[in-house]
């Protein structure tokens, strides 16, 4: 798979440098995983889930959220937000 960019796990990482090394061992593994559907996904993150068009990957022990979409025909994946657990809880990412 191809990240398409890693800007956002940047970003999210300077303001939360816990969030670092997890974000970066995730994007290892994805950049190097061959997924053609989401099954494949759970077989490298059994706790991913989805929501709608979303793949949301729990970070860091269950600290961070990770929201992308996965092309699985073209092998891309576009992160749309790094968030922390009680960011997300509050569902304001579905808003935008």
């Amino acid at each position: 798979m191809h990240v398409v960019s890693e800007k956002k796990l940047r970003a999210f990482w300077t303001k939360h440098p816990d969030a670092e090394a997890p974000l970066r061992s995730w994007h290892r593994i994805a950049e190097r995983s061959e997924w053609t559907r989401f099954q494949d996904v759970r077989a490298s993150y059994a706790h991913a889930s989805q929501d709608g068009k979303f793949t949301i990957f729990n970070i860091g022990g269950n600290k961070f959220r990770l929201i992308v979409v996965v092309h699985f025909n073209r092998g891309r994946i576009y992160v749309r937000d790094v968030l922390t657990h009680e960011q997300y809880d509050r569902d304001e990412w579905k808003k935008n």
